[in-house]
C-alpha cells in the first residue's frame, strides 16, 4: 500500500535527532576522514546509505578528496535525514551508520545504493572509473544530485562517458515505475537549494528548467538516477528550517525513497 503524504510531512517532522546527528558529525578530525569510515558491518543490513566519495578535478587538476570537497555537500546531516525517513515511512532494514565508500575501495561493492553530489566536479582514473562501471554492472544503483547549468552537464558528462562509454541519457517518463513504486509522485518541480530562502529563486546558475533523467542498463532497468538543475540534498537537510518550504523537502523526501525503494526491489 502506498504511504499518504501527510504520513511522510508527520514523520519528518518528528525527526528529533537531526540537530544531534549535527553535533557528533560536526566536523573532519584533523588527521582526515577516519570520524566516517565505511559502516560497521558487524551491524546486519539488507541496506547502507552510501555516499561516494571521489576525488575532484578543478582547472585541469587531480586528486582532491578532503572533507570540503564536492563530495561533501551536506554531509552528514542531508544523508543522516534521509536514513532516519527511511526507517520511518520503510519497511528496510536499515540499521547501520551512515556510510562513505572511496571511488578506490573494493567495498563499494558490497552497496546496492550510492549518492553522489557535485558531479560536476568529478574526475576519475581509468582504474576508478572501471571500479564504478563494476558497481553499476553488478546491480548498484547510483543516484547524483546538485549540479547545475550546461557547463555543469558538459562536466558531469566527461566523468559519466568514462564510467559508462556507451551510455545513453533519457528524461524519465512520468510513469515509469520509478516514480510509483513506494509513493505516486504525479507532480514534480524545481527543488532548489537552501538559497531560495534568501532569493526566492528555483534555479542556480543557468539551471533554469529541472530534469529527471536516468540511464538504464541492456534491461531497461534504470541503474544511473540523475537530478539535474536541482539540490535535493539542501532540501532534506533543511526540511525542519521554519523558513524552508516543506513543499520542497517533501517532494524530495519522496524522489529519494522511492529511488531507494527501485533500488532495492528492481
Amino acid at each position: 500500500m502506498k504511504l499518504a503524504c501527510p504520513l511522510l510531512v508527520i514523520g519528518l517532522l518528528s525527526i528529533a535527532g537531526i540537530e544531534l546527528c549535527g553535533q557528533r558529525f560536526g566536523g573532519a578530525p584533523s588527521g582526515g576522514l577516519q570520524f566516517y569510515d565505511q559502516s560497521d558491518q558487524s551491524i546486519p543490513s539488507e541496506f547502507y546509505f552510501s555516499r561516494l566519495r571521489y576525488n575532484a578535478g578543478y582547472a585541469g587538476g587531480y586528486g582532491f578528496r578532503g572533507f570540503r570537497g564536492g563530495w561533501a555537500q551536506d554531509f552528514p546531516r542531508a544523508d543522516h535525514d534521509c536514513l532516519m525517513a527511511l526507517r520511518r515511512l520503510t519497511r528496510i532494514n536499515s540499521p547501520s551508520p551512515l556510510n562513505v565508500v572511496d571511488i578506490d575501495d573494493d567495498h563499494m561493492l558490497d552497496y546496492p545504493w550510492m549518492y553522489a553530489v557535485g558531479v560536476d566536479k568529478w574526475a576519475f582514473t581509468d582504474a576508478e572509473a572501471q571500479r564504478l562501471r563494476n558497481f553499476i554492472a553488478r546491480g548498484g544503483f547510483l543516484m547524483v544530485d546538485h549540479f547545475h547549468g550546461q557547463a555543469d552537464w558538459d562536466r558531469f558528462m566527461r566523468g559519466m562517458s568514462m564510467v559508462l562509454p556507451d551510455a545513453h541519457v533519457e528524461d524519465i517518463p512520468d510513469d515509469d515505475v520509478i516514480f510509483h513504486d513506494l509513493y505516486d509522485i504525479d507532480e514534480k518541480f524545481q527543488i532548489p537549494g537552501e538559497q531560495f530562502v534568501a532569493t526566492g529563486r528555483t534555479y542556480e546558475k543557468d539551471g533554469y528548467v529541472p530534469y529527471w533523467r536516468c540511464i538504464r542498463d541492456k534491461d531497461g532497468r534504470i541503474v544511473v538516477a540523475i537530478c539535474f538543475n536541482m539540490h535535493l540534498g539542501d532540501a532534506w537537510e533543511w526540511a525542519n528550517a521554519g523558513d524552508y518550504p516543506e513543499k520542497f523537502s517533501g517532494l524530495a523526501f519522496r524522489i529519494v525513497l522511492n529511488y531507494i525503494t527501485y533500488a532495492m526491489t528492481h
